[in-house]
């Protein structure tokens, strides 16, 4: 018998008919003897619904009373579940996050789980329930309602998966796993059967959009095995855990992109103690995140700075650069918002040589200028034109083999 958690994403209870069909999953699996929690997101659309509401009351709503109404969405999926498993003969319970008692801290709208009380998810499993949790909210210690921002759901499934210490957590999607890369690009795309916590963190932060980064380093704090499935078919979906020898075959298990980049540099700047945090302080102050930085040196006391930002920062970002151009006296900022950031993930990094001539070589042979590199042990990302993305992908996996690696 094993202890599983189920989650569930706004697709898969988009109607009647689909929480009826993850009854129909759920019930099966339980009756096979294993032990279920099911968390739940809202239905898809419901929570964009309930923010259009709010903003029709407040020019600003109060992140209080916002937190109060679309936790809401979620206690619909978790009843409308419970009673369709109930119609199945099979015992369900509901809970709203409060109900757990899933303790946050009181950062409404973006709440960070500090403690779940499992005791009443124990007794219920233990009397052959199916437990269902709303996913997305807790409580704080004043007893207010609380919700965890993006990828909420997914978090919760992780935290209360930790708390049980359940022998896997299912994350079900709209699709069936962890691909090399997005099919959408790259047709001869294979899903992954194994990844790393480390690879899936680094192609989550790359762009990959199957998991939200906070809840596989939830998972990785917690030695929490994730398995990655599709809600519509069966498989076995791709399995995240610690790595192991079984992969140290595999060189490159992935290639991630994010179209949503922008590049700025300033040039002619005096070359002296500070100078970086002069011109990338107030980027900072202004809560834009700067991604890749590049710094040169040239030969007549100057540097030139090269850094990317979110592609919807960078009006802002190039307002701010030309006032510190000005401040500093340096000779002039340039920008471009047509770039994108292609990545090669993969643990085999650390014991390989040749990973990075093999990358830069392929984007050669295909004409692609690389405007900037960033690398970490286990990944290398490169800047090119927005124009390349497509062909970058393609090329880089083919070269590496990808639709041939047996994860």
């Amino acid at each position: 018998m094993a202890l599983l958690v189920y989650k569930f994403g706004g697709t898969s209870v988009g109607s009647a008919e689909r929480i009826k069909a993850v009854a129909d999953k759920v019930k099966k699996a339980h009756e096979l003897g294993d032990q279920i929690v099911v968390v739940l997101s809202a239905m898809s659309g419901e929570t964009n619904r309930l923010i259009a509401l709010a903003n029709e009351m407040q020019a600003q709503p109060t992140e209080r009373e916002m937190d109060v109404l679309i936790s809401t969405g979620e206690q619909v999926t978790v009843a409308l579940l419970s009673m369709a498993l109930h119609e199945l003969g099979c015992d369900a319970v509901s809970y709203t996050g409060a109900q757990v008692k899933i303790l946050t801290d009181s950062s409404f709208t973006k709440a960070r789980i500090r403690k779940i009380d499992d005791a009443k998810l124990r007794a219920d499993l233990d009397a052959g329930k199916v437990v269902v949790v709303a996913g997305f909210q807790g409580i704080d210690e004043q007893d207010n309602i609380t919700t965890l921002g993006r990828g909420g759901s997914d978090t919760t499934a992780v935290a209360i998966a930790a708390a049980l210490k359940a022998d896997e957590c299912h994350i079900y999607t709209d699709v069936d796993g962890v691909y090399t890369t997005d099919p959408r690009v790259e047709p001869k795309a294979r899903r992954l059967d194994h990844i790393t916590f480390e690879e899936m963190l680094e192609m989550a932060s790359l762009g990959s959009k199957v998991l939200q980064i906070r809840s596989v380093e939830f998972a990785g704090k917690y030695n929490v095995a994730l398995r990655v499935l599709s809600s519509f078919k069966e498989g076995s979906g791709t399995l995240i855990t610690y790595e192991e020898s079984q992969m140290e075959s595999a060189l490159i298990s992935g290639i991630a992109f994010n179209r949503d980049e922008a590049k700025l540099t300033i040039t002619g700047v005096p070359d002296l103690p500070g100078v970086a945090f002069k011109i990338l302080g107030p980027i900072a102050e202004a809560n834009i995140e700067v991604d890749m930085i590049v710094q040169n040196i040239a030969d007549d006391a100057t540097t030139d700075l090269t850094f990317t930002v979110h592609r919807n920062d960078y009006q802002r970002a190039l307002a701010l650069l030309e006032q510190t151009c000005a401040d500093l006296g340096a000779r002039k900022v340039t920008g471009d918002n047509a770039i994108v950031k292609v990545s090669i993930v993969g643990v085999g990094m650390r014991s390989h040589a040749g990973i990075a001539s093999t990358m830069f070589k392929t984007l050669a042979q295909e004409g692609i200028n690389i405007r900037m590199i960033a690398t970490s042990e286990i990944k290398i990302s490169v800047v090119v034109d927005e124009k390349y993305l497509e062909l970058a992908v393609r090329a880089l996996h083919a070269a590496f083999e990808l639709d041939k690696i047996s994860a």
